[in-house]
């Protein structure tokens, strides 16, 4: 363990004896799972095109003891104030004001579901280090998080490639048909299957993936936290879903293009199916089908060295966000807006699902601290308050630390 991780592994220990009780340290099992960026591809997982995501080193840390019944019993020193939630393996039901316990029981009733034992139960202390409402994706993290503390305490031996493939599915279904959010597979995907040092460059609609060398030279990505809080169930992310999916049922019906998903078509498809659609939905389709193409050409520079063109690629990826997907707002658009005006940084774009949540900037690594007081300076006096900033590298996906 590197220091940080010792100071969360006692700060873990001290949280479970003041909730659970003194138990010996040998019974303790401590697992840590990723948060994850998109460097581009956003609201494409569902739209059956690529993404380009990479797990970070920040995210969700737990510290788990066996029980000898089939009891959940969970808390998180971020909401500690909120006591201890419990909830049975044996009589999984989803719950209103459970907060995040339906994350973990989701999961555990979708790996139930797939014929996975799921029998014992575990007192856990959860402690993440992911902004609150960032868009890194701490509700996946949780998700992949619990699989392998479920995977590991049942012997399932999922931690290999294919066991990985399988939890970024069920955790996914978990996600989608327990909690509640109708997204697609990238973030449990990047958080499974990260790998240090490495973006995953990923074909969402046939989950064939390639890891790719995440090399910078002498930039780093700056992750910049708008503090905006949001929620997906409650925005307007799964309305953008259906109007992609409704151009896909529109344009068969009409047998002008025959596909299943928007990442199947290019840029010549366009002029075929703008007659046929408003001015919304054809927005709506632009965006899914020329980032699919952004992505491919961004992982493309990337391997060839050609920074300034990953920069370009971003640059266009949040101003399509912006004008044909409408997910960004003021305070991802000022991000944007001032990171593009700061001579050090090569591009800028929002990451995630947007409505809030976090922007990434690439930066030269001699800069990094002129652009955050720079940006925050200027983001606080249009927006009114402070922007937050973070550094992290690749890292790898989630994993048992001992």
């Amino acid at each position: 363990m590197n220091r940080q991780m010792r100071y969360i592994y006692k700060r873990l220990v001290k949280g479970y004896i003041r909730n659970f009780g003194m138990v010996d340290e040998s019974e303790f099992r401590f697992y840590f799972s990723p948060g994850r960026i998109n460097l581009i591809g956003e609201h494409i997982d569902y739209n059956g095109g690529h993404v380009f995501p990479a797990a970070i080193e920040i995210g969700t840390y737990g510290l788990i003891t066996k029980r000898n019944d089939s009891k959940v019993r969970a808390i998180s020193l971020n909401f500690e104030k909120f006591g201890v939630s419990e909830g049975d393996l044996n009589n999984i039901v989803k719950q209103e004001n459970r907060f995040w316990l339906d994350y973990i029981m989701g999961v555990a009733h979708v790996m139930k579901e797939n014929g996975f034992d799921v029998s014992t139960g575990f007192n856990l202390v959860l402690f993440g280090n992911i902004p609150n409402s960032s868009g890194l994706s701490s509700s996946a993290s949780i998700e992949v998080l619990t699989a392998m503390i479920i995977s590991d305490l049942n012997n399932l031996k999922l931690e290999d490639e294919k066991g990985r493939i399988e939890i970024s599915k069920m955790t996914q279904y978990a996600e989608n048909h327990f909690v509640g959010v109708n997204c697609g597979i990238m973030d449990q995907f990047a958080i499974a299957m990260g790998k240090k040092d490495h973006a995953i460059f990923l074909d969402t609609a046939t989950l064939e993936y390639e890891y790719v060398p995440f090399d910078l030279k002498d930039y780093t990505i700056v992750i910049i936290s708008t503090n905006k809080k949001r929620a997906l169930i409650k925005s307007k992310y799964g309305e953008r879903r259906q109007q992609c999916e409704d151009v896909v049922k529109t344009i068969n019906e009409l047998g002008i293009v025959k596909c299943e998903t928007l990442g199947e078509l290019n840029e010549e498809h366009l002029d075929l199916i703008r007659p046929h659609l408003d001015d919304i939905h054809f927005r709506r389709a632009r965006h899914a089908i020329t980032e699919n193409l952004r992505t491919i050409k961004a992982k493309k520079a990337l391997i060839e060295g050609n920074l300034l063109e990953v920069g370009k690629l971003l640059n266009e990826s949040h101003l399509s966000l912006r004008d044909d997907y409408e997910v960004t707002g003021l305070e991802l658009d000022t991000i944007f807006d001032v990171a593009s005006t700061f001579d050090g940084c090569i591009g800028a774009r929002m990451t995630g699902a947007g409505f809030g949540g976090c922007a990434i900037a690439i930066v030269h690594q001699d800069q990094v601290d002129e652009f955050a007081t720079y940006v925050g300076e200027k983001y606080k006096e249009i927006v009114g308050y402070e922007c937050s900033f973070y550094l992290s590298k690749a890292g790898d996906g989630a994993y048992r630390v001992l």
